[in-house]
């Protein structure tokens, strides 16, 4: 029902009632408190903390509205058997009329001294006329908007709910809810906004956090089955003619990891079932070498091959990359990015239409309509969070055979986000450093200082090199480009002029950053100074030191793949975090970047600082609303989800949960994919 219709509401209500997302009564069933006020045991007034927001319960002593120009100022006195206090209500004075002599009130708000000596006063934010209804009880507390209060949004979602959880049918058969020990879907929703104790909010609690993951692990579930079942993909030989040939050129041998999820790969390439495996390594486990040998696999086939970047900048990189190793086999890589001109785009669209164009390198430019392959076998997603499982699925739907996919993370994923995101995907994980590696040691100094000069100094002299990062970001980039530029003006002319010193930012062409980048690797350059992410992928040996200006504005992955550009041989490295910050958030991230090199170490550190929407951004790449689950805390609900919809997708036959089916194609953005599983 519209909530205008509600007793109470009306037009005027309903538009403020809009902007906390209460268009429908319906939306009151998830629409939950932000917190609750426990009025089960309430404070005595001679209690009472000042500099605090409280809560008490009094009887009017005295009541008094002043006018104070165009303002209104209502004083109280309340009491109890302790003492008295004086409350505060400023324009509002129809409450004289309603707050009569010893009539008992309850008052919440903030508590101060007042200027007389000792007398507390509370500027109310909240009161209510005591009922049988609103004391000793747990009362919900909800986000507001303005014009809308506290008392009147209760009464609100109060009405909703006798409205609709009537009328709500749980999906869930009575033996899952015996199995996995949950109350049913009205006791949850009503207990949690009005828990009677702790044990009944903890077990509404229990049965939403549930709610939250379930759907869409029945989701991801039905969609393995799918492609296990209906989809049939192409079975492709490993023929070991371009796979020969590339790997027996490499100046190194490969991991025991790299070999394991290799083999993994190429069995999943030779099977009937489409491949879809994600594969998970820190910074410089050798993930290229995994990509090379599917690439290499589909090419031996005669099957083309997209890779797609979640950036221009990175799809730039993976196509130098392809062209570096794919050229020298006489293949032919082609860039497709939004920035292309449309006359040479067209003359791309052809090349791959036609099939001569047999690695595709872009971005969500290779998703578009007009983009079509002669015979695409396989996918690569470069994912750094940044694709849900849409546009994954569209990748997919650009051929007329079902393709294999490889998901590829640029560093690891928390393990509850790699359940929830990619839990439809087989994964893998390189968990070995290539031999010879050292370990790179990280401090954090408040700011730079002549004992790690002369260390710096000191590398640079024996013809090592350094990376020298400023951070940028887009909203103060001209500010930031400044100070890169003065930081390299003033480490050539003050701190090394012996060195040379270049200059990477994101402003210079293309080409200027080719140049710049190839003197460093030629060691023509002895400090590299950079406003950008330097290079994913570029090996330079002989970098040992990296300085890193303002590392709080870094995320932590961020800093974790920057530090992962030194360290690259068997020389000792250094990275150096320079941080004035004093805050607590940055206190405990750079802590954690000095305390490990371990990437999935980091990985859990950095989402229980930030928390999943900040993880992802503001689009949060396909991750579904969760009303009351936290990501974090709640891994052991999420397994039990998971467990249950592994349950039901084995036995989808079951006449039993016909209801759980139905609930999950009512959300369309979860049931896409499994048409097919009715």
């Amino acid at each position: 029902m519209d909530i205008q219709y509600l007793k109470g509401v009306g037009p005027a209500v309903a538009k403020k009632l809009e902007k906390l997302n209460l268009k429908d009564t319906k939306d009151a069933l998830t629409f939950f408190p932000s917190s609750y006020q426990d009025r089960r045991s309430i404070p005595k007034i001679m209690s009472l903390e000042p500099g605090k927001d409280q809560f008490l319960v009094g009887k009017v002593k005295s009541i008094q509205s002043i006018k104070k120009g165009r303002f209104t100022i209502t004083n109280a006195f309340l009491y109890d058997n302790t003492g008295e206090i004086k409350c505060v209500w400023f324009n509002q004075p129809f409450i004289t009329k309603i707050l009569t002599i010893n009539k008992q009130i309850f008052v919440h708000g903030k508590l101060e001294y007042d200027s007389a000596p000792m007398t507390k006063v509370m500027k109310v934010s909240e009161y209510e006329v005591v009922e049988n209804n609103n004391i000793d009880r747990i009362m919900p507390v909800y986000s507001l908007t303005s014009g809308i209060y506290q008392k009147q949004l209760r009464a609100i979602i109060g009405r909703s709910l006798i409205k609709e959880l009537n009328l709500l049918k749980d999906p869930y058969p009575e033996k899952l809810l015996k199995k996995y020990n949950l109350i049913r879907l009205n006791d949850a929703i009503f207990n949690y906004h009005y828990p009677k104790d702790q044990q009944s909010y903890s077990q509404a609690k229990r049965r939403l956090v549930f709610e939250d993951f379930f759907y869409l692990q029945l989701s991801l579930a039905l969609q393995k089955k799918r492609v296990k079942i209906h989809e049939k993909g192409i079975m492709f030989e490993f023929k070991n003619t371009l796979s020969k040939l590339y790997f027996d050129s490499l100046p190194y041998k490969l991991t025991n990891s790299q070999l394991r999820v290799i083999q993994e790969v190429r069995e999943d390439m030779g099977k009937e079932t489409p491949m879809n495996r994600m594969i998970q390594g820190d910074v410089g486990a050798g993930k290229t070498e995994v990509a090379m040998a599917a690439i290499l696999v589909a090419l031996e086939n005669g099957y083309q091959v997209a890779i797609m970047a979640p950036t221009e900048i990175l799809a730039f990189q993976h196509y130098q990359k392809m062209i570096k190793y794919l050229l020298p086999l006489d293949i032919r890589v082609e860039l497709l990015v939004g920035s292309v001109a449309k006359k040479n785009k067209e003359r791309k669209y052809y090349l791959i239409e036609t099939g001569s164009a047999q690695v595709v390198v872009g971005t969500h430019a290779v998703i578009q309509e007009k983009v079509k392959f002669s015979n695409l076998g396989l996918a690569i997603i470069d994912e750094q969070h940044r694709f849900g499982v849409l546009q994954r699925s569209a990748l997919l739907k650009k051929s007329g055979e079902v393709i294999d996919l490889l998901v590829i993370t640029a560093t690891p994923i928390p393990r509850t986000l790699t359940l929830t995101l990619y839990g439809d995907l087989e994964k893998s994980i390189l968990d070995e450093m290539p031999p010879g590696r050292t370990p790179i040691k990280t401090v954090w100094l408040r700011k730079m200082n002549s004992e790690w000069l002369s260390v710096i100094r000191s590398e640079l002299d024996k013809k090592n090199q350094a990376y020298w990062v400023f951070p940028l970001v887009e909203e103060s980039e001209k500010i930031d480009l400044k100070a890169a530029t003065e930081g390299r003006e003033y480490i050539s002319k003050e701190v090394f002029p012996e060195y040379n010193i270049g200059l990477l930012h994101g402003k210079m062409k293309q080409k200027e950053k080719d140049d710049i980048m190839k003197q460093f690797r030629e060691k023509k350059i002895q400090i590299l100074v950079s406003t950008t992410v330097i290079e994913v992928g570029v090996d330079v040996p002989d970098a040992t030191i990296m300085v890193i200006e303002h590392a709080e504005r870094f995320g932590l992955s961020q800093l974790h793949q920057l530090r992962g550009r030194i360290g690259r041989s068997d020389k000792i490295s250094t990275c150096i975090l320079l941080s004035l910050s004093r805050s607590e958030n940055s206190k405990q991230r750079l802590s954690a970047i000095v305390g490990t090199t371990n990437g999935f170490e980091l990985a859990e550190v950095d989402l229980q600082l930030r928390g999943p929407g900040d993880y992802f951004g503001a689009k949060q790449s396909g991750l579904p609303t969760m009303f009351v689950a936290n990501l974090v805390k709640d891994e052991p609900i999420l397994m039990e989800s998971k467990k249950m919809a592994q349950e039901i997708a084995d036995n989808i036959e079951d006449e039993g949960y016909l209801s759980i089916i139905h609930e999950l194609k009512q959300k369309p953005h979860l049931y896409i994919g499994n048409e097919g599983m009715n």
